[in-house]
């Protein structure tokens, strides 16, 4: 028999956490990136931040960049926040399903430190070079590296994320030596990309085709089974001369672990409605992203599969972190 003085407690904390989670949010909302402004993650969250604020009439989403060591400075933040629903962590499948391999100590617990709560949207890769970079296909970009090991230089948004190790596939597949050259964030990588301080990068769809499309880069290739809506004059990897090269990322929604359930079920519903949102498909799509709401138990099974994934990669790669 339960001690009366425990029931009591017990129902008390059930009545307020469904309280809190009927007048949530009652103020504004902070989604942390942990990367630097312009890369994918950061223009996913600002699209999903502003159709938050528009469907909760009132209480504002603001988003906060806090980028370094690959995203683990800003998972950390949302690891140690108060789990109120009020701070929480656009993610992808580098700080999720990456890091906890990459790096050989983190400062919260990957197993353990968030709640899922939603996956927004998948995000194909293209492997674009900058106009200034003499071959216009990948064929003629693996003869180049071929031809002088190492001289060709590829960025990417930080050491040991999805980019790098699509990279070091693309190596492997090809047979081919490239020096890498990591940046603390999409963003610096595509900016540097275009002035042509390096030759190739491989970022999401969503982040390229808008500069591929404007002529600032050239898209040499999808690491996608199928062409993307985005850039259909695009080949896949495989149409390209390159078979196993499929890779990509994902975005997701996650909060500190401890937050109270109904609050996670009030996230989750409402960020399948931004997702299904007619208007926000339209821009994610048209970026090169494809919009996909999950359960919270479906992105973890996706986190999970992905762990195992790149950390096969990371090990036999012995990767390291910066």
């Amino acid at each position: 028999m339960i001690p009366l003085k425990r029931f009591a407690t017990a129902v008390l904390l059930t009545v307020s956490t469904g309280a809190a989670a009927q007048s949530y949010p009652a103020r504004p909302v902070t989604f942390i990136v942990p990367f630097a402004p312009g890369g994918g993650t950061d223009i996913t969250a600002r699209t999903v931040a502003a159709r938050l604020t528009q469907l909760w009439k009132g209480p504002s989403v603001v988003v906060e960049n806090r980028g370094g060591a690959g995203g683990v400075i800003g998972a950390d933040v949302v690891a140690k926040a108060k789990p109120d629903g009020y701070t929480l962590l656009i993610a992808n499948v580098g700080t999720q399903s990456i890091n906890p391999t990459l790096y050989p100590k983190l400062p919260y617990n990957p197993d353990s430190a968030f709640a899922p709560v939603s996956l927004v949207c998948e995000l194909p890769f293209v492997l674009m070079a900058s106009p200034k970079f003499a071959p216009n296909s990948v064929q003629e970009l693996i003869a180049a590296a071929k031809a002088q090991p190492d001289k060709v230089t590829y960025a990417s948004s930080g050491s040991g994320g999805s980019p790098h190790l699509t990279a070091e596939l693309f190596q492997l597949l090809t047979g081919t030596k490239l020096t890498h050259v990591p940046y603390k964030g999409g963003g610096p990588a595509m900016i540097d990309l275009m002035a042509g301080h390096v030759d190739i990068l491989f970022a999401s769809v969503l982040e390229g085709s808008g500069h591929i499309k404007a002529g600032k880069l050239k898209g040499l290739a999808v690491t996608h089974a199928k062409r993307n809506p985005a850039l259909p004059d695009v080949p896949t990897i495989a149409e390209a001369g390159v078979k196993g090269g499929e890779s990509g990322s994902w975005i997701a929604l996650l909060a500190p672990a401890g937050t109270p359930e109904p609050i996670i079920s009030r996230l989750n519903a409402d960020v399948k409605a931004v997702v299904a949102d007619p208007e926000v498909r339209e821009k994610l799509i048209g970026q090169g992203a494809v919009p996909q709401s999950t359960t919270p138990a479906e992105l973890q099974k996706l986190i999970d599969a992905d762990l195992a994934r790149y950390g096969k990669i990371i090990r036999d790669k012995n990767l390291k972190a910066d």
